[in-house]
This record gives C-alpha cells, sequence and structure tokens, in this order.
C-alpha cells in the first residue's frame, strides 16, 4: 500500500463499519497519519482504548459543520468520505437529517477539501443512490451530484473528487445477517421482508478494495462500482439457518417503508460509455455544460441495447455459495463458532 506512504488521511464517520475495517487495514502500515473524524466520542474513545496506536489521531465533529469538518481538514492529502445516515427507514420518517447529513454535510467535506488543496476524496456511494425510491437512496444521489459538479469545475492537476458505488456490506451494522444471527441465538423467527427481493452481497474487505482502487485510478468525477454477486433474501436465511444447524421458522413480515424488490448499481446510460476494469466499471463523468442543445439534440442510440446493471441481473448465488462467502466474514465466524461451541 506504498500509496498512502507518509499520507495524512482523513476518514469521516471513521468510527462506523468502514473506517474501523480500513483503520485496521492501513494503521500498521507506512501512512503517515489518521484522522478519525465523528460525532460519536464513546465509539472514538474505545477505539482509541483498543488501537493504542499514535498514527491514528481523532477529531470531534460533524460534517453538517464545516468548521468543524475545516479544522480536521489541515495538513491532509487524502479523504474517504463514509459519514453518512444510512438506514432507510429512518431517513424516511426524518428525511430533512438524511438531507442535512447526506448532502449537506457531503458539500461540506468536498469544499473545504478543495479549499485545504487536498489531493484525493473519495465519497461512498450506494446502489440505493440509482433509480431512488426512499429518502435515503435519494439524498445519496445528490451526494453524487454534489461531488460530480464539484469535480467538473476542477483540473486535473487539483482535487481530485471520485465516487464509489457498491451494494449490501455483509455484516456491516444495521444489516439484515447480523438480525438473523441475533434472531437464531434468541430463538426468535427469522423476520423476511420479502423471500423474493435480492441484494447485490459485498465483502467489508472487498469495499475497501473498491475505496483503494479508486484512489489509486481516479479521474476527475469518476464513479467506480465493484462488480457483486447478488441472491434473494430467502436464500440468505436459508445459509445462515443451515450454518447454524437450526430450523429457526421464517417469518414473512412484507416490504419495509420505501424498499425495492431489487437494486441497481448502474444505469444502462452510464454503461454506455463506462471502462470495464475487470472487478471494477469506471463510470466516466458527464462533463457537458450548459449548452442546452448538447441535452435535446444529441441523444445515445446504443443505450436503448444495453440493460441496467442490477441485483436481479447479475451473478445469482446458490445457497451452497452464499454459505461459502459468509463463512468468509471474520465476524460471522466468530458468532458461529461461539453459538457452535454453547451447544456443546
Amino acid at each position: 500500500m506504498t500509496t498512502l506512504a507518509d499520507k495524512t488521511v482523513l476518514i469521516t464517520g471513521g468510527t462506523g463499519s468502514f473506517g474501523n475495517e480500513l483503520l485496521q487495514l492501513i494503521k500498521d502500515t507506512d501512512v503517515g497519519e489518521v484522522r478519525v473524524f465523528s460525532r460519536d466520542e464513546l465509539k472514538q474513545e474505545q477505539m482509541r482504548v483498543r488501537m493504542k496506536n499514535q498514527k491514528v489521531k481523532f477529531h470531534i465533529g460533524d460534517i453538517r459543520d464545516r468548521q468543524s469538518v475545516d479544522q480536521a481538514m489541515e495538513g491532509v492529502d487524502l479523504v474517504f468520505h463514509a459519514a453518512a445516515l444510512k438506514q432507510v427507514p429512518s431517513c424516511e420518517f426524518f428525511p430533512m437529517q438524511a438531507l442535512m447529513t447526506n448532502v449537506v454535510g457531503s458539500h461540506n467535506v468536498v469544499e473545504s477539501a478543495i479549499a485545504h488543496r487536498v489531493g484525493s476524496v473519495v465519497c461512498l456511494s450506494t446502489d440505493k443512490a440509482v433509480f431512488p425510491v426512499n429518502a435515503m437512496g435519494m439524498t445519496k444521489g445528490l451526494m453524487e451530484k454534489v461531488a460530480t459538479a464539484a469535480a467538473r469545475r476542477l483540473g486535473d492537476h487539483e482535487t481530485v473528487i471520485s465516487t464509489v458505488r457498491y451494494g449490501n456490506v455483509m455484516y456491516s451494522r444495521g444489516s439484515v445477517i447480523p438480525l438473523f444471527v441475533e434472531q437464531i441465538k434468541s430463538g426468535r423467527p427469522l423476520t423476511i421482508t420479502d423471500p423474493h427481493m435480492t441484494r447485490f452481497l459485498l465483502s467489508l474487505r472487498s469495499a475497501i478494495d473498491l475505496v483503494l482502487f479508486a484512489f489509486e485510478h481516479a479521474r476527475q468525477g469518476d464513479i467506480f462500482v465493484r462488480k457483486a454477486p447478488a441472491s434473494t433474501v430467502g436464500d440468505l436465511a436459508q445459509a445462515i439457518q443451515n450454518l447454524f444447524g437450526t430450523d429457526t421458522p421464517l417469518e414473512v413480515i412484507g416490504t419495509r417503508h420505501a424498499e425495492k424488490l431489487y437494486e441497481t448499481l448502474a444505469t444502462s446510460g452510464e454503461l454506455v460509455n463506462a471502462e470495464d476494469m475487470g472487478d471494477y466499471l469506471r463510470i466516466v463523468m458527464d462533463d457537458r455544460d450548459l449548452n442546452y442543445a448538447k441535452y435535446f439534440t444529441e441523444g445515445e442510440p446504443q443505450e436503448a441495447l444495453i440493460d441496467d446493471y442490477t441485483s436481479h441481473n447479475t451473478e445469482r448465488l446458490s445457497v451452497p455459495q452464499i454459505e461459502a462467502l459468509l463463512r468468509s466474514l471474520p465476524a460471522f465466524e466468530r458468532e458461529l463458532t461461539a453459538f457452535q461451541s454453547a451447544r456443546q
């Protein structure tokens, strides 16, 4: 990871699942300093005690507060912007809170990075930002637009603003897998919204790799997508039951607020000009200006021939394949081992 050598890295939302994993990965490299920026003082203190690493510095603040962002941004080389409100139901009930954090807060981070001449900013987005139907996805989609608009006015040798977009991160905080595990441990039914609903499945380490790949390869305004397999929610629940050796009943509770049957990682319009980079797709920034004739008189005939990239048409994992993927997750494996030991 030589690209981080002697760099000062700022992670917004650094006490979340992504920040914790990224910090574990880079704290013992030749990185110069890692700044964890978040508003959760308890999690920062727990992280500080656990890490015991002089390279890691902690900054209390909120991305909604530009002044606190500016203070943390002084002398920073790279920014990984992970701070966000991400829970779909809570964003539905409090959309203005989602707007203030995911849009206004992201604008603060991007503009502060530009003002402080940071080398590169990678913003974390989600498949829910594509064809959004809920407040979380809508605000994340606007976050992408904020990042792209800033990139559009910058030159190649100024702060490089890029975005990464990925699907469900397995075993991340608030996701369905730890919920299923907890329900099994407590002997409750597994609550399933719709067994036919599909979701992309990505390990947290793969999400980190995507961000590091973006930092390595980003050009101004790029959006990077990590190709990923998918599964139905029903098959995911079955795989977890199989591994835990239980016949916990399934309870179909219906779709939650503003959930979709499947998610989309890239639209056909984006894929027309995307670059296939193996495990990743580079979606090139639309650099047209406000010359409206270009929008109304120049079409893209190839777009109609390409499908959107969705969790319904990507590789569909079988139950045994899902089991193998689950067992590759350290947090899941720890829970499984503890459960099996308690039953013996």
